[in-house]
């Protein structure tokens, strides 16, 4: 019973975030025709959201066990500074006659376990230290970041082999290389929710973790996946942004943190944990890159585009609010007998 009322509740948010996301392309597309509706700006807008989509999907693992992950950016940032590490020293490792894809191969495995053991950092402190997600995240974040900057000395990396760029800047049958791994990623993630005993487990912890480990959940070992998972989220977004740029220098992408979690909670994520879906995050994503193709097309500033992404959250977690309160229908039918009755004064002349 449980289970089909989170179902029904989870498909209405979703097919009303299908109807934002058509009114959106219907508005833009009115007004910007010319410039929106063009093969070479959904190619552009298709290449940009995958990095941040990927960091949205590992915040939302963390929200529906009931936590947050903070850290995400930071544990891309100082993947990227081991994998362009490995990357800086492919002319002399073919001067010595290793291949350019053992090079890269290499790269890709440094980030990998780098992402790795950052989330694994993130699920003994929250789970064995006991310290909560908020605060735990808040510590490594700037920690991987130190470490970063301290492996760089502050100093960006570049000169990465022409195969790598691939990965950023590539295209297969005319679709972003990008995107073709954030779909990837996505589809993965929603199989590891909707079809595995660790997804239903975190669903369980989210919504009580007392239930759950009473429900005989190692809640400790469910958790310590979940953030080694975003962790590797975070270490395949990594790829992409140093593979776009053609370098690396620890700060790379901190403005992502807050679309990350805007994207989470706009496409149906509970902050309190138990609720959350690939779907409704995927439409939120696309939501976001239609307004910022907007604006970016009006030519409004980065600092604008803040604020803008500001007022979405802060909108977002106030109807959130109002929604799980039950106060959000109550306005309404305030609002709405208040309405009726300013109409009929002025119908009939009367207070």
């Amino acid at each position: 019973m449980l289970s089909k009322m989170k179902l029904k509740i989870r498909n209405s948010e979703n097919f009303a975030l299908f109807l934002i996301m058509l009114a959106s392309i219907i508005v833009i597309s009115v007004f910007l025709p010319q410039k929106f509706l063009t093969l070479i700006n959904f190619q552009s807008m298709t290449s940009q959201f995958p990095e941040y989509g990927l960091l949205a999907l590992a915040i939302m693992l963390a929200m529906i066990t009931g936590g947050i992950d903070l850290s995400v950016v930071s544990i891309a940032n100082l993947s990227g500074v081991m994998a362009a590490l490995v990357l800086v020293q492919h002319g002399p490792a073919e001067s010595a006659g290793t291949p350019v894809g053992v090079v890269i191969l290499l790269a890709i495995i440094a980030a990998i376990v780098t992402s790795i053991v950052c989330g694994l950092i993130n699920g003994l402190v929250i789970t064995i230290a006991g310290v909560p997600a908020i605060i735990a995240t808040l510590g490594t974040n700037s920690l991987f970041m130190g470490i970063a900057i301290i492996v760089t000395k502050g100093h960006g990396l570049q000169g990465f082999p022409e195969e790598f760029l691939f990965f950023g800047s590539g295209t297969v049958l005319m679709i972003p290389m990008p995107l073709i791994i954030f779909i990837l990623a996505a589809v993965v993630i929603s199989i590891v929710l909707n079809r595995t005993k660790q997804g239903f487990n975190m669903y369980m912890i989210g919504s009580s973790p007392v239930v759950s480990r009473f429900s005989g959940i190692d809640n400790t070992r469910v958790l310590i996946k979940t953030y080694m998972l975003a962790g590797l989220l975070a270490g395949i977004a990594s790829m992409i942004i140093i593979s776009r740029v053609n370098s690396m220098r620890p700060g790379y992408g901190y403005a992502y943190l807050l679309l990350g979690v805007l994207i989470a909670i706009l496409g149906g994520t509970d902050p309190a944990g138990g609720r959350g879906n690939v779907l409704g995050l995927t439409m939120a994503i696309v939501i976001l890159q239609i307004l910022q193709s907007g604006l970016n097309i009006l030519g409004f500033t980065p600092f604008f585009k803040k604020f803008i992404w500001g007022l979405i959250l802060i909108l977002a977690m106030v109807i959130h609010y109002l929604r799980e309160n039950g106060q959000g229908r109550r306005l309404f039918r305030k609002f709405s007998r208040g309405l009726r009755k300013r109409l009929d004064t002025r119908v009939t002349g009367k207070e």
